[in-house]
């Protein structure tokens, strides 16, 4: 080997080299649990996010969890259906999207329930969270999250169909 290519490769050597350090390990240091712990999911910040979702913070009923997700989902799935859906263009497309929307959420959450209903696994404790919560643990509150999700899917669907539907009203408000 030349000389070249050894001062290359001398980094191989020296475990004080940033390039020698591990990123990635087995998550507990148990690589029979199949979880990795890399930069990005065990880092503060992912930890912080992940454990403020309303499905992991801590001290939540199922029925407000539930409620908080399913009111985002309404609200977030209320601007596709009315501006991009087929009707976007005539003058009940905000209508047609209210409805979509509440269809779909109507959709989501039989599919809770069916999944509620088959006798779910317990939640894995993972690197971003350790102390997944016990409502997931039983049908029952599960089924109390899947009733909470339709209510607030409903509720949130409403309410962007109210906020485009009033948009210039409000604006006017508001300069």
């Amino acid at each position: 080997m030349s000389n070249m290519a050894q001062s290359a490769d001398a980094w191989k050597n020296n475990p004080s080299d940033a390039r020698n350090q591990e990123v990635v390990s087995a998550a507990s240091g148990n690589p029979q649990l199949g979880n990795l712990e890399t930069p990005v999911n065990s880092s503060p910040i992912s930890k912080w996010f992940i454990g403020n979702l309303p499905a992991y913070r801590p001290d939540l009923d199922p029925f407000r969890r539930g409620l908080e997700v399913g009111m985002a989902h309404g609200y977030l799935l209320f601007g596709p259906f009315s501006k991009l859906g087929p009707l976007r263009n005539a003058p009940s497309a905000n209508l047609a999207g209210l409805l979509s929307t509440i269809g779909l959420v109507v959709i989501l959450t039989a599919c809770l329930s069916l999944y509620a209903n088959s006798n779910p696994l317990k939640p894995v404790a993972m690197v971003t969270v350790p102390n997944p919560p016990s409502d997931f643990n039983t049908t029952e509150g599960w089924n109390n999250f899947a009733a909470a999700f339709l209510i607030g899917g409903i509720g949130g669907a409403a309410f962007a169909y109210f906020l485009i539907s009033n948009l210039t009203f409000i604006q006017g408000l508001f300069g």
